[in-house]
């Protein structure tokens, strides 16, 4: 199998406008979590990682979180995306959910949220030819658009991709989580014995992807094979075995021809709800992954959805790269039936790979291998 590598990243988030100074702001301990009190978008008080930035006319602020990680990375990457051969894909959970309610006696609304009208005026922003793909699978949405990208590539049908993804917090998406019950009323705390649920975020993501190792920087990061399954347990509840997400983990190191003892740390799904940590515990030990390091970026940037895979993706990229274990923020005691190794600590480590997992409503479970080129 060719080697596909990522050549090029962004973040755009309330930590940083780069990857770079993302990944300074979680190894500095920040993060984007704060209290807001936005009737707009709730009746109480709530956490969450948001920002607001100064949105171009004629774009919601979806597309401009899109545009702008988009145009960064390509300023990175040496690709030209008007090439044929250069795929365009946009990721993500809710898309333009927001203008629901902004416009409400918009006729053309609904028109206007579709996913795939959204990525074509993206595309169109950058003269992309082609019709872009659009991923959309709750919330592991940013994981999966990066392994159908690299699977793309390995079929040569196409030497590089754009793989981008983006979700807000909107009141529509916040109203839907505590109808659940589900949003902690204090900074999300990961696999901890007192987490009392999810904190949502916003961002935006971007890794471009390709065939090319000239294009590849010394130290550059290749993406290996992945596994997607579905534990089909419940609409809005996880696997209460693990098994589903295990398998996954377990055939995406399989087809990477590793062991779990090649595995530098999981960079897990980690929402800090009830049901969550405890699958994902469970599928750690399925997947013979108990004693590896394993953390959570949602205490840095809350859940981004549809962004998520993608984010924390890059900065497990970058903590490859830096030979770094980055701890899991709120997270003081074990609080999983079976036990893990939780990173409490920042910590140097020497690793050649690690493993990107992501779970999300419907039952979907994704995992993929990233490893250094040498």
């Amino acid at each position: 199998m060719s080697n596909v590598y990522v050549i090029a990243d962004n973040i755009v988030s309330p930590l940083g406008l780069t990857a770079a100074a993302n990944f300074a702001a979680v190894t500095g301990g920040s993060s984007g979590i704060s209290l807001h009190n936005d009737i707009l978008l709730s009746p109480s008080p709530f956490y969450a990682a948001m920002f607001s930035p100064e949105l171009p006319a004629g774009y919601t602020k979806f597309e401009h979180l899109l545009i702008s990680s988009v145009s960064e990375a390509l300023s990175q990457s040496g690709i030209d995306i008007t090439s044929p051969r250069t795929a365009f894909l946009v990721s993500t959970t809710k898309g333009n959910i927001e203008l629901l309610e902004q416009q409400r006696d918009n006729p053309k609304v609904t028109e206007q949220m579709e996913l795939m009208v959204t990525a074509r005026k993206v595309a169109d922003h950058f003269h992309y030819p082609g019709t872009p793909l659009v991923i959309s699978n709750a919330c592991i949405s940013g994981l999966l658009a990066i392994l159908i990208a690299q699977r793309l590539i390995v079929s040569c049908q196409y030497d590089h991709a754009v793989v981008t993804g983006a979700d807000v917090v909107t009141q529509f998406v916040l109203s839907g989580f505590q109808s659940f019950q589900a949003v902690s009323p204090e900074p999300c705390r990961p696999f901890d014995a007192d987490r009392k649920g999810v904190t949502l975020g916003e961002g935006a993501g971007t890794v471009i992807l390709s065939n090319r190792q000239d294009l590849a920087a010394p130290g550059a990061v290749v993406v290996k094979a992945g596994s997607v399954s579905n534990d089909a347990n419940h609409i809005s509840g996880p696997s209460r075995t693990g098994a589903e997400l295990g398998t996954a983990m377990r055939l995406a190191m399989l087809n990477s021809g590793l062991t779990p003892e090649d595995i530098g740390f999981v960079s897990a799904h980690g929402t800090a709800t009830l049901y969550n940590d405890e699958m994902e515990a469970k599928a750690l030990h399925l997947a013979g992954l108990q004693d590896t390091p394993v953390n959570s970026l949602k205490g840095y940037y809350g859940h981004t959805l549809g962004a998520a895979g993608l984010i924390e993706a890059i900065i497990g990229i970058r903590a490859l790269q830096q030979q770094v274990l980055i701890p899991t923020q709120g997270f003081e005691q074990l609080g999983v039936s079976m036990p893990v190794t939780v990173i409490k600590k920042l910590e140097q480590r020497p690793m050649r790979h690690y493993l990107k997992t992501v779970s999300g409503f419907g039952g979907c479970n994704a995992a993929v291998v990233f490893s250094l080129r040498y």
